[in-house]
């Protein structure tokens, strides 16, 4: 009995001290808090120097790059 009763008031003991601290406290409310909406995002800046995008991006991979760097080399 006496090897049980340490650790059953140590147990009890912890649960009382951290119970009461689980809760809402008193203190913390929402009457103070003024909320306000933020501003719009700006549009994002122009990159492309008026270039037209494509249609379609195609997909990156080995064969795609492989075919557009045969494109880019000078035809002999």
């Amino acid at each position: 009995m006496k090897k049980t009763l340490f650790p059953g008031l140590l147990a009890a003991a912890l649960l009382a001290f951290t119970l009461p601290s689980c809760g809402p406290s008193p203190v913390d409310t929402d009457e103070d808090i003024v909320t306000s909406k933020l501003p719009p995002l700006p549009a994002a800046p122009d990159t492309t120097a008026g270039a037209k995008q494509p249609e379609a991006y195609r997909e990156l991979n080995a064969v795609n790059a492989t075919e557009d760097i045969k494109k880019m080399q000078p035809q002999m």
